[in-house]
């Protein structure tokens, strides 16, 4: 077994794989250069590269005696125009331009829309907007299979360029067949969570949730402006989500993404759950290997804001400098954790707890920790709802997470702060104290003197009984002990 210390970072770090990272060699550099928990991007590749990247994955678990998270991302619903029969086709500016069900390739003045949920969906007055926002159509009188429009910014759109429709729900399922074979093949593959795209409503998570019966987590992806109306609803339906800042910023104004993204990090962790910030995060690095500054500035603020991981996407998927990248990221966190307005910049967001017994104790565990100067907390869970809730408050320690169940453990790595381990069961309130210090010191989160803070519910595992909260000392001669 190769040892690698816990990562001092609170904040996680979700790196992306694709053609730039997918040998041994390089999932293993990203591992050590501070990659906690690695995306499968389900929109590229074949099953059977995602299945060998999979492997390697639960190969350096093995090595590292680390659970380690994976990140299944479905591609979820692409709305695309048809084809030109030059490829491509050149729209001005104040020109009309006809979007209908024709399949004959388009021109100029014409191309398909293949997707009858846009015909039914659209008003007049409403955008289109054309390959990520690059050329803009507003509509005039929409029928069963044609749509008038006025270009209001123009260029040149190619064959099968994406459709955004920021202005209306759109009512298509959540999940296309694409999707669903996707979604089987990485729950067959064991990964931890599932990421939905373009969720619109609290309803698209049923369907996902039902197919994954009962394995992996949910993360619903906020891109949509539909999505941002009814946060709260789609967040409490959701195990995570993710801030998906690059379709939000094709169909919101650029200048609306920041203070979004602020609300949709508080509102999941006020709800406990965890939150990914995703997209162009250190985007020059795809090709340089040092970022802008404006990048560190917007990495440090997503630090700051408190969310639970910062994902890179290109950078590590396609990029020039995979590894630099990750290591970037892991040295801005770092170096913003290190700032002593840190943890009081993060307790901006208020977190009131739940009136319920777990909630209580995990806010106390925080206060203690700060009280008595403890060094970790370490918490016995079965299903991981005792972890959430401490790591919910943001305290000052870190938490060691105790769990007999490995699903348990690649799942939380996505959580602030939290560093899991899998390990026996326990049986009796001293076993579990004994346990408690002897992996606090084999995992190097307590010294010989220290104090650690420990809470299990009691019957021991049994998920959701959290109702035991000890202070214990530690004595140094623990590690004498067995697991």
């Amino acid at each position: 077994m190769t040892k690698l210390p816990p990562r001092s970072r609170k904040v996680r770090i979700l790196a992306t794989l694709g053609p730039a990272s997918d040998s041994a060699e390089m999932i293993r550099a990203l591992f050590i250069a501070g990659a906690d928990a690695f995306r499968i991007n389900m929109s590229h590749g074949a099953h059977e590269d995602h299945a060998a990247r999979i492997a390697i994955i639960r190969e350096l678990e093995n090595e590292f005696h680390r659970p380690t998270t994976i990140l299944g991302d479905l591609q979820g619903p692409k709305l695309r125009v048809g084809t030109f029969e030059k490829g491509l086709a050149i729209l001005e500016k104040g020109a009309p331009f006809i979007l209908d069900r024709d399949e004959t390739p388009g021109d100029a003045r014409r191309v398909n829309l293949p997707h009858p949920e846009i015909y039914a969906a659209l008003v007049p007055g409403t955008r289109l907007l054309l390959d990520d926002g690059k050329m803009v159509l507003r509509v005039q009188a929409i029928t069963e299979d044609r749509i008038d429009t006025i270009v209001e910014v123009g260029g040149t759109l190619s064959n099968r360029k994406g459709v955004n429709v920021p202005d209306v729900v759109v009512p298509v399922p959540a999940l296309t067949e694409k999707d669903r074979r996707d979604l089987s093949f990485a729950i067959e593959q064991g990964c931890d969570w599932i990421a939905l795209s373009f969720v619109q409503r609290p309803e698209d998570l049923a369907e996902a949730r039902k197919l994954m019966g009962g394995h992996g987590s949910l993360m619903a992806k906020i891109e949509k402006p539909s999505a941002v109306q009814r946060l709260e609803e789609i967040v409490e339906m959701a195990d995570g989500v993710m801030v998906a800042r690059g379709d939000l910023g094709v169909e919101l104004p650029p200048e609306s993404v920041p203070p979004l993204q602020k609300q949709i990090v508080a509102t999941a962790r006020r709800l406990g759950r965890p939150v990914v910030v995703a997209t162009q995060m250190l985007e020059s690095m795809i090709k340089s290997p040092s970022p802008t500054r404006a990048e560190v500035s917007d990495v440090a603020t997503a630090v700051y804001d408190g969310a639970d991981a910062i994902m890179l996407s290109a950078e590590t998927a396609a990029g020039d400098w995979p590894v630099e990248a990750v290591a970037m990221m892991d040295s801005i966190a770092n170096s913003v954790e290190r700032d002593p307005g840190y943890l009081a910049r993060l307790h901006f967001t208020e977190t009131k707890p739940d009136p319920t017994t777990a909630d209580a104790l995990a806010e106390a565990a925080g206060n203690i920790v700060t009280v008595v100067g403890a060094s970790v907390i370490t918490c016995f869970t079965s299903s991981g709802s005792t972890v959430r809730r401490v790591a919910r408050e943001r305290p000052s320690a870190p938490i060691l997470a105790l769990t007999p169940r490995t699903d348990t453990a690649r799942k939380l790595g996505l959580t602030w702060g939290v560093y899991a381990i899998r390990t026996k069961d326990i049986g009796t309130f001293e076993e579990m104290i004994g346990k408690a210090r002897r992996m606090a010191l084999r995992h190097r989160m307590a010294e010989k003197g220290g104090k650690i803070v420990v809470l299990a519910g009691v019957p021991f595992g049994t998920p959701g009984s959290t109702n035991v909260l000890h202070v214990a000392a530690v004595q140094g001669d623990e590690l004498k002990g067995r697991e």
